[in-house]
């Protein structure tokens, strides 16, 4: 089987402002409509084991490490006012979720890749997100980042391509470059091509000679590293068969026209009766 992780806080996002490239005002639930309407293209193509992980507030823990770590704050409302109908129609549709409050959607991501992965029955797991945080979960070609926008996989030949360090090596890269998405800096005159060589060269931070990395900045880079490091061990399903989608709930149609699309409960109709008649 392959499993597909999906991050729902960047699908709301894309679907957000992919709206408003193209109209003048905001749907109440347009986003929410358009992450649906990706699940579901999901599922009429064949996906039978798929989980959603969205963030049901915007601070975690890592706010607590660090001052300037991302917040909810400048997020539209318009925008912030779907993250609960989102999380409450893909339930509705039957699609395993996970709302994340101490730890993060990419936490949850990260921990359903693991326990997918463990399983000998799970072929692949894809994980549908651009964010470099996940490049952290790449093995091999088993465990796969996919970028729905450019349709790129990213492997772990893609991933030491574009960053130029190992999987396992992200957290280290990303400490000492910074991530803005998440609002750490990384460490001052250490550029992406000289974090890699270091890297490369020394390895994770905890074995980068004193000299490289004195006093402040390595406690710095220590605390970002910690930042960066994407939790994988969140209780998020005992068995991956509880990721196969059985088809939407009753209360399904009641969801798809408050978000004003009556087409989202046709293409699920059709899919639970083609699925039923394999």
């Amino acid at each position: 089987m392959i499993v597909h992780l999906i991050d729902g806080t960047y699908e709301l996002f894309r679907h957000f402002y992919g709206i408003r490239r193209f109209k003048k005002s905001d749907p109440p639930f347009g986003a929410v409509a358009g992450v649906l309407g990706t699940v579901v293209q999901m599922l009429e193509g064949g996906a039978t084991h798929i989980g959603v992980a969205t963030d049901h507030v915007i601070e975690s823990f890592r706010n607590d490490l660090w001052p300037g770590y991302k917040t909810g704050a400048g997020i539209d409302h318009a925008l912030w006012r779907q993250f609960h109908p989102l999380e409450e129609a893909l339930v509705a549709m039957g699609v395993a979720t996970w709302p994340m409050i101490e730890l993060e959607a990419d936490d949850a991501l990260a921990s359903a890749a693991h326990l997918a992965a463990g399983d000998a029955r799970v072929e692949k797991v894809c994980i549908w997100t651009p964010d470099k945080d996940l490049a952290q979960c790449v093995v091999d070609a088993r465990v796969v980042q996919v970028d729905r926008k450019s349709g790129h996989i990213r492997d772990d030949a893609g991933v030491r391509a574009k960053f130029g360090v190992a999987p396992a090596l992200i957290p280290d890269y990303l400490a000492l470059v910074g991530d803005a998405a998440d609002g750490y800096p990384g460490i001052p005159r250490i550029g992406a091509k000289t974090a890699a060589d270091l890297i490369k060269r020394y390895g994770p931070i905890e074995r980068f000679p004193a000299e490289v990395l004195q006093g402040e900045r390595r406690e710095l880079a220590m605390l970002f590293k910690n930042l960066a490091t994407l939790r994988t061990d969140a209780p998020l399903f005992g068995d991956v068969e509880e990721l196969r989608w059985r088809g939407a709930t009753s209360s399904f149609a009641a969801v798809a026209e408050k978000l004003g699309d009556a087409r989202l409960v046709t293409r699920i109709a059709t899919t639970e009766t083609q699925r039923a008649q394999r």
